[in-house]
């Protein structure tokens, strides 16, 4: 269990913000495979300042989804103050304010990634954020800018010291992007000197990375980003390792299952057109390893309805299944 400010999770896993990916679909299907918390894509604090209606459509959610945490981003601490009680008002269980995301459209305008180049504007934003707060509040933040602006530890001083109710380090700087690899001393470092929760996140790749990272850190928590892209399972194979059980990769019927559930609640809310779309980019990872998954993904392209894909993917399956079954290799 990790509790953060007043807010009990059922475990430590946490799914990590994804432009794009984090969109109700997939964060309840993240949900049913394990991840003690969800969090939204990214959400413009100016968006919804101003009333936007396309921004406020990155907090709507599902009850099953609950509890839900809610990632802000932007320069200016009003703005981010009025978004944080929006937010909130529209069911957000807990807010997460974004300093680390290293989108070049996004640090241009002084938000995400480059607040790290200025401590006292760190300092400005989650005093003003905290005070209005009256759910737990998280920052997401990375090394620094670049290796000579290695300040987490600084920044991370700060965000406690302002009342932030945990903290999440993805240790990477933010000119590397997601380039190289994640430094886990430095998670290390920053739970060494803080007294709030730190939550680890960067290479968690694999089941077992996640309790490495907490062995080699003594993090409290793990937040799963592109490790859970095309693999939602990776929270249930955790947790199952933590059990003593093996990290089994889900079965040819398990994967049926998730890549139509996944389509058809993409459907509901966008429609079957605009869901295909999408579809096509996530079966990359859905496929993954599989046998001929490049044909089908191809057979894909034409695909505008729920209806032909559930056909579509029945006769891959179909095809799968038959090869396994004359091989011996019969799935469970």
């Amino acid at each position: 269990m990790l509790k953060i400010g007043n807010l009990s999770l059922k475990n430590y896993l946490i799914m990590a913000p994804m432009a794009g990916i984090t969109n109700p679909p997939f964060r309840l299907i993240a949900k049913r495979l394990g991840a003690g918390l969800v969090v939204t894509e990214m959400v413009s604090a100016a968006g919804l300042s101003m009333g936007h209606e396309k921004t406020f459509r990155y907090l709507e959610g599902s009850p099953e989804e609950k509890p839900l945490s809610v990632q802000i981003f932007g320069a200016d601490p009003q703005d981010m103050a009025v978004a944080t009680e929006i937010a909130i008002e529209k069911g957000a269980d807990l807010v997460d304010i974004n300093m680390g995301c290293p989108a070049r459209k996004v640090v241009r305008n002084g938000s995400g990634g480059a607040l790290l180049r200025n401590p006292a504007s760190v300092r400005d934003m989650v005093a003003a954020v905290r005070k209005v707060c009256t759910v737990p509040l998280t920052v997401k933040i990375r090394a620094g800018w670049s290796p000579p602006e290695a300040n987490f530890l600084e920044i991370a001083r700060i965000i406690e010291d302002c009342g932030a109710d945990a903290v999440t380090v993805h240790p990477r700087f933010v000119k590397q992007g997601f380039s190289g690899q994640a430094d886990w001393g430095i998670i290390r470092e920053v739970k060494k000197k803080l007294g709030i929760p730190v939550i680890g996140n960067g290479d968690v790749f694999k089941p077992a990375s996640a309790l490495k990272m907490r062995e080699e850190t003594g993090c409290d928590g793990v937040m799963i980003g592109r490790g859970a892209m095309g693999n939602p399972w990776i929270f249930k194979q955790i947790l199952d390792l933590e059990q003593g059980l093996e990290a089994r990769p889900p079965n040819l019927s398990e994967r049926r299952a998730v890549i139509t559930t996944h389509f058809e609640l993409l459907s509901r809310i966008i429609g079957e057109n605009r869901a295909s779309k999408l579809m096509r980019g996530l079966l990359l990872g859905y496929t993954k390893g599989l046998p001929h998954s490049s044909r089908f993904r191809g057979s894909f392209t034409g695909i505008k309805d729920f209806r032909t894909m559930v056909e579509a993917l029945d006769r891959y399956f179909a095809t799968l299944m038959e090869r396994r079954e004359l091989s011996g290799d019969n799935p469970k």
